[in-house]
């Protein structure tokens, strides 16, 4: 996350915290998700759902509102307009373009947290270790197995009290792949990426 005089800006008119940008693909299962995150924290978390639903445009919303937000900021000089943190939040899943969407990202400073297969995979990470590959409706279905009655709305309060497991479950899972020069393959989930800089950012 780019640091500006440590979150401490220039010309605020009120206490400075830490703005951040998720943009989604999903229209209910992410939102939910990040809004009990909203909730829980201090920080300035604005949501939005990319129309088309892909990775490709999801990047390209993203990109959009940084460069709205710099501009705000700089026509009425207040830096507090600005964010901190631009994340987008998508799968793998069999989307396409999605070596061209990360390029994109990287190219306009965005962050990204992909899941692969499926952004429920962080979900499960909540309960059990997942090494082998497994596809979006296995993911669900053991989802629901942790989690009675899940469909799309996360049982936040159910997920909150497993995230430190999930965390330490996640980053193993992304050193497992990578040692087998496999790098976000199935399965593999940057979400708790995302958590970790909302929490530090926000208890500063």
């Amino acid at each position: 996350m780019k640091k500006r005089d440590n979150l401490r800006r220039r010309r605020s008119f009120r206490e400075p915290r830490a703005r951040f940008l998720i943009v989604c693909e999903g229209e209910v299962t992410e939102p939910d998700y990040f809004d009990d995150i909203r909730r829980m924290e201090r920080g300035i978390i604005e949501l939005e759902i990319a129309p088309g639903g892909v990775p490709k445009t999801v990047v390209e919303r993203a990109v959009f509102m940084k460069k709205q937000s710099e501009r705000d900021a700089k026509r009425r000089k207040d830096e507090n307009l600005r964010y901190d943190s631009v994340w987008c939040v998508f799968d793998i899943d069999e989307h396409p373009f999605v070596p061209e969407a990360k390029q994109q990202a990287h190219a306009n400073a965005i962050n990204l947290a992909v899941s692969n297969p499926c952004f429920e995979l962080w979900f499960l990470l909540h309960f059990q270790d997942q090494t082998a590959h497994i596809d979006r409706h296995k993911v669900q279905h053991m989802c629901r197995q942790h989690m009675p009655g899940y469909q799309k709305e996360p049982p936040c309060d159910v997920l909150r009290p497993h995230q430190v497991e999930a965390t330490e479950r996640a980053i193993q899972l992304e050193n497992w792949q990578e040692s087998r020069e496999n790098a976000g393959g199935n399965p593999s989930t940057g979400v708790y990426r995302l958590i970790q800089q909302i929490q530090e950012a926000c208890r500063r």
